[in-house]
């Protein structure tokens, strides 16, 4: 007896959730819930909603819950890897993308942004109250993830983590389940590969790797971006690799993490490139109407006599929208998902300041001469 419990503590925690997802793969949703546990259920899904309007609120309850939980590493990773979303977005309204992209495709490159990063937040942020309500209880109420459509899959490595917290593993394992969650619901989605992934100007944004992932920080008033670049966003294996590779450059240097936390609580996310940028961005239009465009950086300063570049506010570039409901569905089909949770091999730096300024400004080369994607077409 007493070998079989050694055998069991024994156990590394990718055996005890291999173990587990085993015996739940065919486990589907029983139960009658208490008055109490409805209530719990419908309290969730309504502060879901609540934050969930648009990428500036879903980005600031990301934050808000991991100063309430800093064992919650994946809050973090996704407050920071939403605001990246957030610039985005409004990239295509700020002054030099808008320059690129006809009005339909920005719109269509926009709807694909945010129904993912709606996505992501109706599915992570309904498992972070579930965990605040077992925490108020002191028991788990994972076992109500099946009637929020959240996958097995995390329902298991809750409840891992519950027993014995493991923030690296619950961090790869949410890692793992938002990439796998929109594989279907967007990347796969008919329409989103026929207006995004195929259009020729995809191609452009991926030529000018405009998909960096920024962690800006400041260190002796100066500000230094770390971050990782996304070459194959089609690719679910390449998106769940560049997910634990962020993870790595904001957890593994307690500095770059404590100076990124730092940053992040003290400026509140508006969309605007500003926010990290303000000496060469600006949310204001500062050119004239009509006004040729000239080169305003070099080396990621302004020319002398150059002007910042406009980069809105999310609330001046988009409106909220109403999205259709989540598709239903569970993802999780085989344990060789697990593979995942092995440590990367490769000490990741997160060196990226260098070739973020070098896109910027072919960036700026590319719609000061619009010509050059009309030679795409």
């Amino acid at each position: 007896m007493t070998i079989f419990f050694r055998k069991k503590q024994e156990q590394s925690p990718i055996e005890v959730i291999k173990e587990e997802l085993k015996k739940r793969t065919s486990v589907q949703k029983t139960a009658n819930l208490s008055e109490e546990e409805m209530k719990i259920l419908e309290q969730i899904k309504q502060e879901t909603e609540v934050w969930n309007k648009n990428n500036v609120t879903r980005t600031k309850a990301y934050l808000e819950f991991y100063q309430q939980h800093p064992e919650v590493h994946w809050a973090f990773l996704g407050h920071m890897v939403s605001r990246n979303g957030g610039w985005n977005m409004t990239d295509l309204k700020g002054e030099m993308l808008s320059r690129l992209l006809s009005d339909k495709e920005k719109q269509s490159f926009f709807s694909f942004l945010e129904r993912g990063n709606w996505l992501i937040f109706q599915d992570a942020y309904p498992q972070f109250l579930i965990y605040r309500e077992s925490l108020k209880r002191n028991r788990p109420l994972f076992f109500l993830f099946p009637f929020l459509n959240i996958s097995v899959f995390m329902e298991v490595n809750w409840n891992c983590f519950w027993r014995k917290p493991h923030p690296y593993f619950l961090t790869i394992a949410l890692i793992i389940n938002e990439q796998s969650y929109l594989e279907k619901r967007v990347i796969q989605n008919q329409s989103y590969k026929n207006e995004v992934f195929h259009k020729l100007e995809f191609k452009l944004q991926e030529l000018l790797s405009l998909n960096h992932i920024l962690f800006p920080y400041k260190k002796g008033g100066a500000t230094y971006l770390k971050g990782q670049t996304l070459y194959h966003f089609e690719s679910l294996h390449e998106r769940i690799l560049l997910g634990k590779r962020l993870y790595a450059v904001l957890f593994k240097n307690k500095d770059v993490l404590a100076l990124t936390e730092q940053w992040a609580n003290r400026h509140p996310h508006t969309g605007s490139r500003k926010d990290y940028w303000p000496a060469i961005f600006n949310a204001i239009h500062e050119g004239l109407p009509g006004e040729k465009y000239q080169f305003q950086l070099k080396s990621c300063k302004l020319r002398p006599g150059g002007r910042r570049i406009y980069s809105p506010t999310l609330e001046n570039a988009w409106e909220n929208v109403s999205h259709a409901e989540a598709e239903k569905g569970d993802w999780f089909e085989h344990v060789h998902v697990l593979d995942y949770f092995n440590e990367l091999e490769d000490i990741i730096i997160g060196e990226i300041q260098d070739a973020y300024c070098k896109t910027l400004e072919r960036l700026e080369l590319a719609s000061l001469a619009k010509k050059a994607v009309t030679i795409w077409h």
